[in-house]
Order: C-alpha cells, then sequence, then structure tokens
C-alpha cells in the first residue's frame, strides 16, 4: 500500500478551479518532484495535504487512514510536515532555540529537543550563527532553519514548497545533499521546485500539473520530454515574455 494516496482532491477559490481533481500516490520512502509552471496548483495542493486549506472534494489516505479535512495540528503529530515557500521563523529567538521550541512542540524533552538542534545545526552548517536571532540571519541561512525545523522529529511525509528558491549556490547544496541522505535513510519528500536541474538530480520520479489538474506522472526525465509538459511551460515563458514586453 502506498504510504499516501491522494485522489480527487479539488479546490476552487470563487470562480477559480485550482485543483481539479489532482491525485496521485507516493511510495514509502519516495523523493517525488511536484512541477509545473506558475499558478498550476503545487502549492494548493500542498497546502490541503498540510490541511491549511480544505478541499471541496476529493481524498488523502496516510497509511492508509484518511486524512481529509484534518487541521495542520492534527497533520502535523501523524507526521506530515510542511516547508512553506515564504520562510516563517521566529526572527526575535536564536537560531538554536528555534529548533528546540519545534521539538518541544512535536514531543520531545528538553534534553532531546536540544540534542537534535545542535545536531540539525551542525549539519545543516549553521552552527556558527546559532546564538544569532533568527531575524539577523541571511535569507538562506533562515529557510536552513526552518528546513532544520521540519526534522526535528523525523516526519512520515516532509513537503518542501521551493525549499531553493533565492537561496545561495552553497547553501542550496547543503539542502540538497540533506535531502538526499535523508532520503537514502527512508525519508518521505514531495517537493515542489522551478529548479529543474535539482529535481532531475533529487528525484527519480515526478507529477507535473497544470490548470490543477495532472499532466503527467512518471520518471523525471521522462515527465520532462512530454509534448503537454513542455508546451506547458513554453506557454508560461510565452506569457512571462508578453509581460515584460
Amino acid at each position: 500500500m502506498p504510504l499516501l494516496q491522494i485522489s480527487g482532491i479539488r479546490k476552487r477559490f470563487g470562480g477559480l478551479l485550482a485543483v481539479n481533481g489532482a491525485g496521485m500516490d507516493v511510495a514509502d520512502g519516495e523523493l517525488l518532484g511536484l512541477i509545473g509552471p506558475n499558478g498550476s496548483g503545487k502549492t494548493t495542493l500542498l497546502n490541503v495535504l498540510s490541511g491549511h486549506l480544505e478541499a471541496d472534494a476529493g481524498e488523502v489516505r496516510l497509511d492508509g487512514r484518511s486524512v481529509l479535512g484534518q487541521g495542520p495540528t492534527r497533520l502535523t503529530r501523524l507526521g506530515v510536515l510542511r516547508m512553506f515557500q515564504m520562510t516563517r521563523v521566529f526572527n526575535r529567538v536564536s537560531a538554536y532555540d528555534n529548533l528546540v521550541v519545534c521539538g518541544l512542540a512535536l514531543g520531545l524533552d528538553e534534553a532531546g529537543a536540544s540534542r537534535r538542534a545542535l545536531e540539525l545545526l551542525e549539519e545543516l552548517k549553521l552552527g556558527h550563527v546559532m546564538h544569532l536571532d533568527a531575524g539577523q540571519l541571511s535569507g538562506g541561512q533562515k529557510k536552513l532553519l526552518e528546513f532544520g525545523a521540519c526534522f526535528m522529529v523525523p516526519p512520515r511525509v516532509a513537503l518542501l514548497d521551493e525549499p531553493f528558491a533565492a537561496v545561495h549556490p552553497v547553501m542550496k547544496e547543503t539542502m540538497s545533499a540533506f535531502i538526499r541522505r535523508r532520503n537514502q535513510d527512508g525519508q518521505t519528500f514531495i517537493l515542489v521546485s522551478h529548479d529543474m536541474p535539482v529535481v532531475v538530480d533529487l528525484c527519480p520520479r515526478s507529477v507535473c500539473m497544470n490548470a490543477g489538474r495532472v499532466l503527467a506522472d512518471g520518471p523525471t526525465q521522462q515527465v520532462l520530454r512530454e509534448p503537454a509538459v513542455i508546451e506547458a511551460y513554453l506557454g508560461e515563458a510565452q506569457h512571462e515574455e508578453r509581460d515584460h514586453g
């Protein structure tokens, strides 16, 4: 049985059907790329999966149990953790304490949270800024910190929304290496990214969405060669050219 079964998800905002019957299975230990042009419904789908949005229709099963409609607090306790495109950290708290607070909220005791925070700060190369307020960190360092918070207790599924956006190449490599190591240890990921070289490098399988639907699902290289996928991305590029023309 797949770890995560997603079927027939629909989400409407007024007259806009943001997700229109999208579905996919995610195997335990899989690193799945979720790609598609802007406005294709990827982030909306992640928001439904993490409980931050309520779907109008569809089904989501985790380990065979229906979890659709459960809020983010409940889903976090079930092991569905979400990293947002816009970084969310406690700016007036040190980087170290950001992680400790997350660990305590996820059920670790103080000693366990402290030990885990130090391990993650070292692995993510943030040890030298651990005592600085998070608000003093660079944008990339904040991303790494939020990323680390998702792994204070290893989740069943990590939902990553554009983790590499506007991140320095050195920090991007740190994050990519972390994802690869965790996946080799059996961690399940759904990775939303416009950074195609990283998706190709990290994700054996990808799902491409457009206009709220799944366009293609299969080995990443094969998906990127699908005519409908190429057309969807070319359409986005032409639209951007008109916007900047």
